[in-house]
């Protein structure tokens, strides 16, 4: 502590305080040299950096008390672009004459105890400048504490407020103080920092937790000697670094590194003087931002001439575009931001008159950025320069472009206000939405957002939802979910459906609006989220869609365990299935995300779904589900997502709501990219349904009497039709429509009108005159900023720039000959002969920049990345139709070579704004990065060696260094290889050449092995060398199809000759083996011949063996017992089998396959190809091909095509296809052949052998005899289930399709094939057969064979029901439309069905139902206000079921006379005979069913009524799902929630449920015979309740005798039962509706009445 002591003495002596701070003494000059060196590059040696120095003289005087003077002195700028062991800083003299006046004029600092204060500089002094000063202040910054020597705090700098650790030591023998401090740029209090583009990123904590990708720390070394009245810096060094890695850290990082150098010279006694003139305040030691936020990285431009950069994009894009037209449109872009606001206004007067600048300078204004490109399309605008779809598009555009600042928000607040922004709906929901994502894009670069940017859109909302304006409101809820500020909550919560608010009456889309629309306030407050949604999805009074989505929300805030175990523990006890199903697949799909940010909700969900029963897993397709998928490569920080929501609420075909959206991660953040939503609530409904009888009023009145029986029947709402589609981007909504059922009928009249016949006329007059379109549309893509101060004052820049520009030039000529008359019509063009020219040239490039260094408006140097990919795919066709000779033909001229390319560099750059010509650009990966990097690897080599050898001299050494050979580079640093793959018919050969030099020769990590240069090309280039002129396709249809063809068609029954003696001897001494294997193939060919035709009957023969008798109950208990096994062996030979698979394989019989072709040859009267019903499909295929192998040798071709390519030499090559039909044996004949001397040809054969069977044989090689395969599908019955196979049998294939088959088997994922059984069984030999059985409508067996392999799969549930009966020929109509309209109703029907007493519902729960008597049970009706439909059954006293069925304006009743059943319609009875009876005006039909009848009325939602002397099914049609009530149920899917009585109350008593749909009489005088009532029943016993006497009266209806009634039949019924005191006054047995909602305190069991027996005394 010598110095330290020496310091105090002298304090001692003169009797003046001492401070730890530097002294600059009054009347000196305090002269020190600087130096200042910024490296941007990768960490490795030998690899090229880029960089920049400064160096100068800093003088600093004392101005007054405590305000200093600070100028530089001869400053210097140098710049660097290079290896650093081989290059050098070279002296920017342009750029240092430029900038030294602005360093002449000194300029004022406060410092006060080593602190830093405010800056002072008069108004020449530029920002970047007084940012250098900055950076040397910066050094002079010190906060010494007397009393530690090493301590930390939070201390200002030039990059903000960071944790600074101090350490303070002495040299004793120097008399010096030695100072250390170190700060840590990743925790600061307060950082200096932009970022410009990053706004819909969010950071991902669990990313950055291991690994950051941006790291740095500045460390600061002090050489200090004690002086009079302080401290003196002698010397300082200042070291930072700065890394950034777009994965992992291990993965490699490139670096920025500065390097600041302060040596004391010499103290002046001259201070300095200020200049004459004003000093104003520029804020303090802190980095202030200037024009580099406007400044790309990417180039720098000193000539400011818009109007050039746009004529060289107009003329770049005129053929295709090319390569630098997206960095020319880059360029645009910053000429523009640095032009004034009078300059946009010059250049549009100069475009708005010419269409393609016009487009290309509206396309760069809003990538400009700033306010004035909106302020520019808001004026514009106004005074009708811009088009609406311009607007639009501008603004959809700025909405993403432009920074978010209060400016900006003005604008857009100035825009919703605007009367001609309101005047337009969609430019409305433009400005409105873009509003609300400037919002969001405003708060999130903000540490406290001000609420009040929101009240306009509140105030909105409030005056909305007081009008009652639905479509404002949902508007206005979508603006508040883009901002997503956290003060919208309230406003939001308002109109939820919760208990408490008025928003209850709102329509449902306007809930579902507001719940979606907190899912951006989740990102910002998720706990307050989390309570809102939890407590959404708890109500169970809520609509299951609803919450649904409050769980979507709910997920969105990655919730803990404890929060998503509560979840599971609802789900546990949920009774909606739809609501279960949708969580459980929503927690089961999240445990397999690998993506860092979802790790721990992964976990929860692991946990939590072990807490639920695994029946939920098994819930069909038909109910919600939610599925999450994602790929993360956690080294590399890098993956992507998809979430998919198929939202249901009754189990119908098509999903009430459907939402996906994909999400990226890159380097530890997370983009949701896009999403998609789509809702069709009632729109199945509005399509298929019949709306003629619905609004009628006396069919209406009608059932409204008929259903006044039902006590206390509480309706469904009906669905509204609509359907709405949304788009977000990046988590912001962009655009939605709505379409309810007005705007669906007016596109359906619009399609309908004659006018389209009126549009397809002026369309074809137009493209007679010529049409000649050129649309070209540049794309700013992306452009990511983040600027940070170095510690020399200088800005660091990382970004990433995608620009892309997309053309295309179409030019179409029209001809007609003979010429069309001016008013034709459309059936003229089928006797003309029309000639069409279209040129098109589609084209396509896209330039991305990556950059770290440092980016100024004078100077520019870093590390750049730079990929091009562009795409260019010109075509000229010619089309000739002559529609009237069937002759087509089309010509496609030039074949392109070059048809995409993509390439990638790295490469250091240094640039300066005066000397742009001396711009340095050096690859990364060079020459001399290459030696140096082997020198040094040889050197290290050498002195391992040196070091283990001491016997051998330096001299050698030396030598041997000298002479070494230099160090090649591995094949994974550096690869260069072409793939082409050869079409010979077409003489064209398609080729993808990869290259890649890459520095994995240093580091192989993955960074090392991005940069360097890359290159992807893929081209088109003909076999033979010689260019191709033209390719040319014709068709010819008819009888001139033969004079069409080119080569000869002869199809010789000679087989392929075999190898001549001479050369199997040749063979047999060259390669023994081959011979060995030629003849064995060769034997097994020849004997395996006819294998074909046999291969059939063998089948049968295997099958008829092993098939004796079949148990469905035996095959599912294998399913059951059965484990899933990888089906890769099924193509091999292995003999080996487990236990397990043995013991299966005598457990499976299966039934013979029964042909109904064969059946169909027995029936036939008439002449038939096949003679006789034992023949196999082999022999019967073979009997009508031998007659005639070639239709040709009889025949003229159906259709003939001929493919052409024309070389430049005129040779031609190509093939030609020929098609023969033979009606009478209705077989087709399909041959293929090349337009060369080859003898391949493909030869296809096709025999439809009856309606149930078609067989086809497949032959191809050399004149279709090399290879052969005969393919047969045919239907028959297994068993008593209708069939389906398809066989595939063969006598030769490629070796190809054997190996391509294992491979594909083994890549089938293990959990597609559970549940599955497999067998070893001796199938027939070449030969694989696929058979469907359809055990029900809904339900299929699949059974697959290989040669040595079974496969099971049984009881696959299908989503849509299967038309079995329509596939027989019996659908009930017989127009096609009407056919056609009754399949699709059929697919997704619902049915329920009693037999006797037992009733199977919609959502098949079977239970016994004891039928009163004489008294109608509403079966099912329609529970909505339509009421379309209804049907009731009762049981007479004898026994007999009746059935009436009200539906449109008729009622049609169904009885039982002994052995015939009746039919009444409107009370007429309509014989059998007189059936089927079609009803005037509704698509209703009556019609025998077999022993039955059976009642259609699919168009009203009730698809089938079939009555029989045994049986009751009734159908309801898809989209009545969830609409239905009754006995039936609601068919939702819903089993938990099924005996549901007429007030939609839930019980679990089925004898309670089933009378409560008793539609009982109000006296004796009611015309009906029924004689019964529903009552609240009083318990006659004395019952204690809760220690007090009370009276108990059924919450539940009981089903009683009328007055002066008895019963003659009772039941036993458990109801409940709620209880007042005894002593109350109330009395609950006044009627129904005073109990119907009151809770059940007890259940007890009554007597309920089935029949009465009536007195005089009945009134």
């Amino acid at each position: 502590m010598r110095a330290v002591v020496l310091a105090l003495s002298l304090v001692l002596v003169t009797g003046q305080s001492f401070h730890f701070a530097p002294e600059f003494a009054p009347g000196k000059t305090f002269v020190y040299k600087y130096e200042a060196v910024m490296m941007s590059g990768m960490p490795a040696d030998g690899l090229a950096k880029a960089g920049i120095k400064f160096s100068s003289k800093v003088f600093i005087s004392a101005d007054s008390e405590n305000v200093y003077l600070l100028k530089l002195v001869e400053p210097e700028f140098y710049e660097f672009s290079g290896i650093s062991s081989k290059d050098h800083f070279i002296r920017a003299e342009k750029l240092t004459a430029s900038m030294a006046p602005q360093f002449a004029t000194p300029i004022k600092f406060e410092y006060v105890n080593g602190v830093v204060g405010k800056i002072f500089a008069p108004e020449g002094v530029s920002t970047m400048v007084l940012n250098i000063y900055r950076g040397i202040l910066n050094v002079f910054q010190m906060n010494i504490k007397k009393t530690h020597n090493v301590y930390e705090l939070q201390e200002a700098g030039a990059q903000g407020v960071c944790k600074t650790l101090y350490a303070i030591s002495e040299d004793e023998k120097a008399e010096r103080i030695l100072l250390t401090k170190t700060r840590d740029l990743n925790n600061c209090q307060e950082k200096i920092i932009k970022d410009l583009g990053l706004a819909y990123m969010v950071k991902c904590d669990n990313c950055q937790q291991n690994s950051k990708n941006l790291r740095g720390a500045t460390a600061f070394n002090y050489v200090l000697k004690p002086v009079a009245n302080g401290i003196m810096i002698l010397e300082a060094t200042v070291n930072e670094l700065i890394q950034f890695s777009p994965f992992t850290e291990i993965n490699g990082a490139t670096q920025m590194q500065t390097r600041q150098i302060l040596v004391f010279h010499e103290v002046q006694n001259v201070p300095l003087v200020a200049v004459e003139a004003q000093y104003f305040h520029h804020g303090s030691l802190k980095y202030e931002f200037s024009n580099e936020i406007f400044q790309m990285p990417i180039q720098l431009f000193k000539v400011n001439n818009v109007r050039q950069t746009l004529n060289d994009l107009v003329e770049n894009t005129l053929e295709r575009v090319r390569e630098d037209a997206p960095q020319k449109f880059l360029e645009l872009i910053q000429l523009l931001r640095s032009a004034r606001y009078e300059d946009l206004e010059i250049m549009w007067n100069y475009c708005k008159k010419r269409p393609v600048y016009r487009q290309w300078f509206l396309d760069a204004i809003p990538a400009i950025g700033t306010a004035a490109s909106l302020r520019f399309i808001k004026e514009k605008f106004m005074i009708d320069d811009l088009r609406v779809s311009e607007v639009a598009q501008a603004l959809v555009a700025s909405t993403h472009l432009v920074t978010a600042n209060s400016e900006t928000i003005k604008i857009f607040e100035a825009l919703i206000d605007n009367n001609k922004i309101k005047e337009n709906a969609v430019l409305s929901q433009i400005a409105l939405l873009g509003f609300g994502t400037m919002v969001s894009k405003y708060c999130k670069e903000q540490a406290h957002c001000p609420s009040e940017l929101l009240k306009p859109i509140q105030d909105l909302l409030a005056e909305a939802v007081t009008k009652q304006d639905i479509q404002a409101i949902i508007l206005l809820l979508k603006v508040l979910g883009n901002a997503g500020h956290p003060t919208s909550l309230k406003p939001i919560t308002k109109l939820l459906p919760i208990h408490g608010t008025a928003a209850v009456t709102l329509p449902m889309t306007v809930h579902a609006d507001a719940i979606m629309a907190l899912t951006n306030i989740a990102q910002t407050e998720p706990r307050m989220i989390q309570d809102l949604a939890l407590q959404l999805y708890m109500d169970k009074a809520l609509h299951p869609e609803l919450r649904m989505l409050a769980c979507i929300v709910l997920f969105e805030t990655r919730p803990a365990i404890g929060l998503v175990t509560t979840l599971a523990n609802i789900v546990k006890s949920e009774e909606n299935l739809q609501v279960a199903s949708f969580t459980f697949s929503h927690m089961k799909s999240m445990t397999k995300s690998t993506a860092a940010i979802h790790a721990s909700l992964a976990a929860a969900c692991n946990v939590a779904i072990k807490i639920l029963s695994p029946k939920l897993n098994r819930l069909s397709l038909k109910y919600s589900k939610a599925i999450h998928m994602d790929i993360y490569k956690s080294p590399l920080m890098l993956g992507a997502a998809s979430s998919t929501f198929f939202i249901n609420d009754a189990a119908t075909t098509l999903p009430r709501s459907f939402m996906t959206k994909t999400s990226a991660y890159i380097a530890g953040a997370a983009a949701n990219v896009l999403e998609l939503g789509i809702r069709t609530e009632g729109l199945q409904e509005a399509l298929l349904k019949n709306p003629t009888l619905i609004n009628n009023l006396d069919r209406m009145s009608k059932m409204k009497r008929v259903i006044k029986a039902i006590s206390e029947l509480r309706n469904i709402p009906a669905r509204t039709p609509l359907a709405s589609v949304y788009v977000k981007l990046f988590g912001q909504e962009i655009a939605f429509a709505n379409f309810d059922k007005g705007v669906i009928d007016q596109v359906l009249a619009y399609i309908s009108h004659p006018s389209i016949e009126t549009i397809t006329k002026s369309a074809f007059r137009y493209m007679m005159a010529g049409v000649s379109l050129n649309y070209v549309k540049p794309l700013l893509a992306s452009e990511m900023r983040r600027i940070m101060p170095t510690a020399a004052g200088l800005p660091m820049e990382l970004s990433l720039y995608t620009a892309a520009v997309a053309a295309a030039g179409v030019q179409v000529k029209f001809a007609t000959s003979p010429a069309i008359p001016e008013n034709f019509k459309l059936a003229h063009l089928l006797e003309t002969d029309i000639l069409l020219e279209t040129e098109v040239k589609p084209s396509l490039a896209v330039n991305t920049f990556a950059v770290m260094g440092i980016n100024t408006a004078m100077i520019q140097a870093g590390t750049m990345s730079k990929a091009k990919f562009n795409s260019i795919l010109p075509a000229k066709i010619t089309a000739r139709l002559d529609i009237k000779e069937g002759n087509y033909k089309f010509e496609v001229l030039p074949v392109p070579e070059n048809v995409a390319a993509v390439h990638f560099e790295t490469f250091a750059v240094a640039t300066n704004i005066e000397d742009l010509t001396a711009a340095k650009i050096t690859p990364i990966i060079s020459d001399q990065a290459v030696q140096s990097v082997s020198g040094e690897m040889h050197k290290s080599e050498t002195d391992s060696s040196n070091a283990a050898s001491t016997s051998q001299s330096s001299e050698i050494a030396f030598q041997a260094g000298a002479f070494s050979k230099p160090i090649i580079k591995p094949r994974m640093s550096k690869f260069d290889k072409k793939y082409c793959a050869k079409v010979f018919g077409f003489g064209l050969k398609c080729c993808l050449k990869v290259a890649t030099d890459n520095a994995a020769f240093i580091r192989d990590i993955a960074l090392y092995k991005l940069v360097g240069k890359h290159s992807v090309t893929l081209s088109l280039k003909p076999i033979g060398g010689e260019p191709i002129e033209r390719l040319e396709m014709e068709i010819q249809i008819g009888p001139k199809a033969v004079e069409k063809l080119i080569e000869q068609i002869n199809l010789s029954e000679e087989e392929i000759t075999e190898v001549k003696p001479v050369l199997k001897k040749l063979m047999k001494i060259l390669a023994p083996e081959m011979t060995n294997v030629t003849s064995t193939s060769s034997s097994s060919s020849s004997s395996s011949r006819h294998g074909i035709s046999s291969s059939s009957s063998s089948a049968t023969r295997h099958g008829s063996s092993s098939s004796r008798s079949s148990s469905s109950g035996s095959l599912r208990r294998s399913l059951r017992s059965s484990s899933a096994s990888s089906l890769a062996s099924f193509f091999s030979g292995s003999s080996s089998s487990s236990q397990a698979s043995t013991h299966l394989s005598k457990q499976i019989v299966v039934d013979k396959f029964q042909k109904n072709h064969n059946k169909q040859a027995v029936n036939s009267q008439g002449p038939s190809v096949i003679t006789s019903r034992s023949r196999s499909s082999g022999s019967s295929f073979e009997a009508v091909y031998r007659k005639n192998k070639f239709l040709g040798n009889d025949l003229v071709p159906t259709f003939s095509i001929i493919i052409r390519v024309i070389l430049a030499d005129k040779k031609v090559t190509g093939y030609q296809l020929a098609a023969y039909l033979d009606k009478p044996t209705a077989r087709i004949q399909v041959i293929l052949a090349p337009l060369s001397d080859e003898n391949f040809k493909l030869c296809a054969d096709g025999i439809m052998l009856s309606k149930h069977k078609v067989t086809a044989k497949i032959t191809w090689g050399a004149e279709c005899k090399q290879y052969d395969t005969l393919i047969t599908a045919e239907t028959g019955l297994v068993g008593p289930s209708p069939a389906v196979r398809l066989r595939v049998a063969w006598n030769k294939l490629p070796s190809a399709f054997k190996e391509n088959a294992q491979k594909v088997y083994k890549k089938i994922p293990a959990f597609m094939t559970t549940g599955w059984i497999k067998t070893k069984d001796e199938n027939s030999v070449k030969q694989l057969s696929l058979t469907l059985v359809a055990t029900s409508s809904r339900t299929i067996n699949i059974i697959w064979k290989t040669p040595t392999r079974s496969v099971y799969s049984l009881a696959w549930y299908l989503p849509i029901s299967l038309p079995l009966e329509e596939l027989k020929g019996l659908a009930p109509f017989d127009g096609f439309i009407d056919t056609a309209h009754f399949i699709i109703t059929k697919a997704g029907t619902a049915e329920c069905s009693m037999k006797k007493d037992a009733l199977t519902t919609f959502n098949n729960k079977r239970f016994r139902n004891d039928m009163p008597l004489s008294c109608y049970q509403v079966l099912v009706k329609d529970c909505t206000d339509e009421m379309k439909f209804m049907v009731l059954q009762k049981k007479d006293k004898t026994g007999q079921n009746h059935v009436n069925v009200k539906v449109a304006d008729i009622d049609i009743d169904l009885s039982q006379n002994n052995t015939e059943i009746i039919v009444k319609v409107n009370g007429v009875e309509i014989p059998f005979n007189n059936l089927p009876y079609h009803h005037l005006t509704a698509k209703i039909l009556i019609s025998q069913n077999r022993d039955g009848v059976s009642i259609y009325a699919p168009s009203l939602g009730l698809h089938e009524v079939f009555f029989d002397k045994d049986s009751l099914k009734v159908k309801v049609v898809d989209w009545m799902k969830g609409q239905t009530c009754g006995l039936c149920g609601k068919a939702d899917g819903e089993v938990r929630q099924e005996f549901r009585t007429p007030n939609q109350r839930v019980t679990k008593n089925i004898v309670s449920f089933a009378h409560s749909w008793v539609m009982v009489a109000d006296s004796c005088r009611d015309t009906s015979e029924c004689r019964m009532r529903l009552e609240t029943v009083q318990l006659e016993n004395q019952t204690i309740f809760q220690g007090q006497e009370s009276k108990c009266f059924s919450v539940e209806p009981v089903l009683r005798c009328l007055s002066g009634c008895f019963p003659v039949m009772t039941t036993a019924l458990t109801v409940g039962f709620h209880c007042l005191p005894a002593d109350s006054n109330s009395n609950l047995s006044v009627g129904l509706s005073s109990t119907i909602d009151k809770s059940i305190d007890l259940r007890e069991t009554i007597v309920a009445h089935l029949a009465c027996s009536c007195t005089a005394q009945c009134a």
